[in-house]
């Protein structure tokens, strides 16, 4: 049994490291659980799906997403400067999904929690991914 009752614990392939929510008192990896944090986890999850599909990017449109680790979507990206940065906690779990781009071998990432939402564009297996936003999520978006 998980705590927010998302049946995630039963069909994840690291659920041996961590034990699952019971064992890790809802901070697998040694992180934090979105799901754990929220007391209204499923309106939050609607709530972040509308913000997501009302960004306006082309071919972004979520109907669902996923309870997914950190280390599973924290991703390298190159900034202009050269520099290489990762933007997620690897021990985290967070909301996201992936959108296949129309006519292309490319995708793109979701990637959210209760303070942000993160686009970017990546290749199979999340190969040269680019950043698209890192939008904050405010206060007055929270509880609207």
């Amino acid at each position: 049994m998980t705590f927010c009752g998302e049946e995630c614990c039963k069909n994840c392939s690291r659920l041996a490291e961590c034990g699952g929510c019971e064992k890790c008192k809802g901070h697998p990896f040694g992180g934090s659980c979105i799901a754990e944090r929220n007391t209204d986890f499923k309106e939050l999850k609607v709530k972040i799906i509308d913000q997501i599909n009302s960004l306006g990017l082309k071919n972004l449109e979520v109907d669902d997403l996923n309870l997914l680790t950190g280390n599973y979507v924290n991703l390298e990206y190159t900034l202009s400067t050269g520099s290489k940065v990762r933007f997620l906690n690897d021990s985290d779990i967070y909301l996201g999904n992936q959108i296949e781009i129309p006519g292309s071998e490319r995708c793109l990432g979701v990637v959210a929690n209760e303070d942000f939402i993160l686009v970017c564009e990546y290749g199979c297996n999340g190969a040269d991914p680019e950043l698209i936003l890192y939008k904050k999520i405010n206060e007055q978006e929270r509880t609207s």
